[in-house]
């Protein structure tokens, strides 16, 4: 998973980023909100992760851009601001969540995956057309080819979604299990097996895998 860290705190920029990238997230940071704004248009991300007050433009700022040119992205604010007023702000234009300093790194870790999971519901769109033929349902998490229903249990669903709400990016196995299973026990061996049987189900093409990079769903 890819993500946006704009943060003009040198420490906590660096213990953040750091900390991100222990979890295999693949982070770009920022001090300034216009570099931010810039990465974003250049770059797809799958989270913002932004504090309010920053050089150049606010975080508020960058969230309202971002949301004003049809952006489809969770951000999450982060703030040592209480005022309810300052968090109405945020909301309003765009943000998904909030995050208070100071935080325990941990805390962070579950608001991503929270974050990132819930705005999955959230997209505009809820029926995807993919290649080979294939449409899929992500509010009923259903698959269907040329109408005919393809049978997935809960966890190839699970995969799909992941992969089709991120499609064009590709994302390793630890990216998908830490972010789909969080503090469950799921092993390399096991995602790759329900992949295979997803593949074997649909077309082996559906999802591609590159070695070095992981797996894909290619836009249509």
């Amino acid at each position: 998973m890819k993500i946006l860290l704009l943060e003009d705190d040198f420490s906590y920029r660096v213990s953040i980023k750091e900390y991100l990238e222990s979890l295999d997230y693949d982070v770009d940071d920022f001090e300034r909100g216009q570099d931010a704004l810039d990465a974003v248009f250049e770059t797809d991300y799958d989270l913002l992760l932004m504090d309010v007050r920053v050089p150049t433009i606010s975080g508020y700022e960058v969230v309202k851009a971002v949301r004003e040119n049809d952006i489809e992205v969770p951000i999450i604010l982060v703030t040592s601001l209480t005022d309810i007023d300052d968090l109405s702000t945020g909301y309003e234009v765009g943000c998904n969540d909030y995050i208070r300093k100071p935080f325990a790194l941990k805390e962070l870790k579950y608001r991503i995956t929270q974050t990132v999971n819930n705005f999955q519901y959230k997209t505009s769109k809820s029926i995807i057309k993919l290649k080979y033929n294939f449409i899929f349902d992500l509010l009923k998490h259903e698959l269907s080819r040329d109408g005919e229903m393809i049978k997935l249990t809960p966890i190839e669903q699970k995969i799909l979604n992941y992969l089709i709400m991120r499609q064009g990016s590709f994302f390793t196995t630890n990216d998908i299990i830490s972010t789909l299973w969080d503090d469950e026990f799921i092993t390399e061996a096991d995602l790759r097996m329900h992949i295979k049987r997803i593949r074997d189900k649909t077309d082996k093409n559906l999802i591609i895998n590159s070695r070095g990079l992981g797996y894909q769903i290619e836009k249509t």
